[in-house]
């Protein structure tokens, strides 16, 4: 059952990222432009104009699995600053000051920092791409000990 399990791990970690890119990209977007309802907040304000912009890259570049470890690290950063910044002088507790979601979002990409993009990314097409090209016969023949 482990080896099952082990075989599958690149592409639980690839519709674990797309699922978690996807909906920071929502959120995003529904801080910039209020398309699930939200309200928008001016150009360049700080924090909640920069957050918008972070979430709605971020999430986009995650959900594609494009440059996933250096987006989930900014995007990582980003949620850390909210719980501490944000939600965290409400209360200490993320269910006493509404900081779940920052929170999740945040351990979410710092894992996310760790494993890559799993299948399905745009970044294993690209390394597969590239390492194919460049690689010679010698390189390609294993060395036996």
């Amino acid at each position: 059952m482990t080896g099952r399990l082990n075989s599958a791990q690149p592409y639980a970690i690839g519709l674990f990222r797309i699922v978690v890119g996807l909906l920071f990209a929502c959120h995003g977007a529904n801080s910039l432009f209020g398309t699930f309802g939200g309200q928008t907040p001016d150009a360049g304000t700080w924090p909640a104009w920069y957050a918008a912009v972070i979430e709605l890259v971020g999430g986009s570049l995650v959900l594609l699995g494009l440059g996933t470890r250096a987006a989930a690290f900014i995007s990582s950063g980003a949620m850390a600053y909210a719980y501490f910044k944000v939600h965290q002088p409400q209360a200490l507790w993320p269910i006493e000051n509404s900081g779940e979601g920052a929170a999740m979002y945040c351990w979410a990409m710092f894992l996310l920092i760790f494993t890559g993009s799993g299948a399905f990314g745009l970044d294993r097409l690209f390394a597969k791409r590239s390492g194919a090209q460049g690689r010679t016969a010698s390189e390609q023949t294993p060395v036996a000990a």
